[in-house]
């Protein structure tokens, strides 16, 4: 039998009536990394033996009619930034290469109890610092659909395991769109939540203002399943409110209302191909034929999120990396330095890539004296004003429509050499980000060269269960979703 393209929610009904097995169903997807990920190289490290071990345990709970839900027996690839206890965690630097937590990150002990298991740790741009995952320092993860073009990032790893067969879904993280982008280069459903929805209590941090966790997956629907184990508050993350979850799958499959769609004008300048604007808005017409209501508006700070992102975001890594200095956290140096300050200097030139090393400094200079107030002080204040361009639209419609990115996935290498450039393939993903609001990435069509387009719905604070229920009409009304990457056939 093949797996190919399952779905969780497919998976489970199959489980359930005995028709497969967690067992032949583990072994099926790690026999699709053994034949694809020498091409892909979607993983770090692959966690074989514990999840085979699990799947028979998985296989006795089918059997004695005790499952412990619908993610029982469910392969899962877990981003390579999530703390798994006695599992190598790398953020895809060569200064923890060798890293071992000690302990489960909340939402991985949350999915362990749910019966999930676990196939690989993806990879992904080095402590999530990028849009293509071309920085890791195990080598960059290729596209599915592809293999000359990058996979997005930096949930790159987590969205090629997904179309490639290697797993059912997985769990990302999105700073500036590190879900969403990727899941639109490889044709999957990636979700960013609201800031706090989800604990990142054993998560590695990049930026801290910033950072939220959330599933990729084959469809809506999959993702509403994996939110609603995910989600909710953690007492080791101050950051997560007590604010009530949703029974995510059920609202999802709602009849749709007559939802007021939004369709900011920034979003769709010059810089969008073509393919990628006809697609979006085609999709837009699909949302217009179950009787939604398409508005046009504008968000007119969106022109300035960027630039207020990559001074927040590298102030804040630089921060979060000051914990990596070869005596707390990494290895020391090869040749041990006399001076303390050599030490670190050390230390981490050997242990950190171009691009965190550049972004370290911006943040460094960001911060320090004499120019916090020029840069990061009014980074701040302009973020205020993007936020409240959102706060305005949201008293007028229910949800935002806009493509993922201006463009499908680009060539490894083509912006590599330019980080300027690589900055502005998450123009249409930051400013939500900044926001703090939930948005999801849906597969709307492919170019004329085969390569997927994503659309991007966008909605207020903590109403994850809307987004869910437009993609999932959105995805009975289409099939995109379902094509198969070239690699899986």
């Amino acid at each position: 039998m093949s797996y190919t393209n399952l779905t969780i929610s497919t998976a489970h009904q199959m489980l359930s009536a005995g028709k497969i097995s967690p067992i032949d169903l583990t072994k099926h997807c790690l026999e699709q990394i053994e034949k694809t990920d020498p091409t892909i190289n979607a993983c770090i490290t692959v966690i074989k033996e514990q999840a085979i071990a699990h799947a028979e345990d998985a296989a006795k709970r089918y059997k004695n009619g005790e499952p412990r839900g619908i993610l029982d027996g469910i392969p899962l690839s877990i981003k390579d930034v999530f703390c798994i206890r006695n599992i190598r965690t790398t953020a895809a630097s060569h200064i923890l290469e060798n890293f071992v937590p000690p302990y489960d990150a909340t939402v991985i002990g949350k999915l362990k109890n749910a019966g999930a298991i676990f196939v690989s740790k993806t990879n992904t741009d080095e402590f999530t610092c990028g849009a293509s995952t071309e920085t890791s320092a195990f080598g960059v993860t290729k596209n599915p659909w592809n293999t000359e073009t990058v996979a997005g990032g930096s949930s790159g790893g987590s969205a090629a395991s997904i179309a490639s067969g290697q797993c059912l879904g997985s769990l990302g993280t999105d700073t500036g769109g590190s879900i969403r982008q990727p899941a639109a280069f490889c044709n999957v459903t990636g979700l960013k939540v609201t800031y706090g929805r989800v604990s990142r209590y054993g998560v590695i941090s990049m930026a801290s203002s910033l950072d939220t966790i959330g599933p990729l997956a084959r469809s809506a629907e999959d993702c509403a399943h994996l939110l609603e184990i995910i989600a909710g508050f953690d007492p080791n993350d101050s950051t997560t409110p007590q604010v009530p979850l949703k029974d995510y799958s059920m609202e999802a499959k709602k009849a749709l209302p007559k939802y007021r769609i939004g369709i900011p004008q920034e979003y769709f300048g010059d810089a969008l191909t073509e393919e990628t604007k006809i697609a979006v808005e085609s999709a837009a017409k699909v949302f217009e034929k179950m009787g939604c209501t398409l508005i046009p508006l504008s968000l007119p700070h969106t022109k300035y999120a960027v630039s207020v992102y990559y001074i927040l975001s590298p102030s804040e890594v630089s921060s979060n990396m000051s914990r990596y200095d070869g005596i707390r956290f990494g290895p020391g140096p090869k040749k041990i330095p006399d001076d303390l300050q050599e030490y670190f200097f050390a230390a981490r030139e050997e242990g950190f890539g171009d691009e965190m090393k550049r972004r370290i400094m911006i943040g460094t200079y960001a911060l320090s004296a004499g120019y916090y107030d020029a840069y990061y002080k009014k980074a701040q204040k302009v973020r205020t004003l993007i936020i409240r361009d959102f706060e305005e639209a949201f008293k007028n419609v229910d949800a935002l429509l806009t493509p993922v990115s201006p463009y499908p996935a680009f060539k490894i290498g083509d912006k590599s050499q330019d980080p300027l450039q690589m900055y502005l393939a998450d123009t249409l993903t930051i400013p939500s980000s900044l926001a703090g609001i939930p948005g999801i990435s849906l597969p709307c069509g492919f170019t004329s060269e085969h390569l997927p387009i994503g659309l991007q719905l966008l909605s207020p604070a903590f109403t994850e269960e809307r987004l869910l229920q437009l993609g999932f009409h959105y995805q009975t009304a289409t099939h995109h979703h379902l094509t198969c990457a070239p690699i899986t056939i």
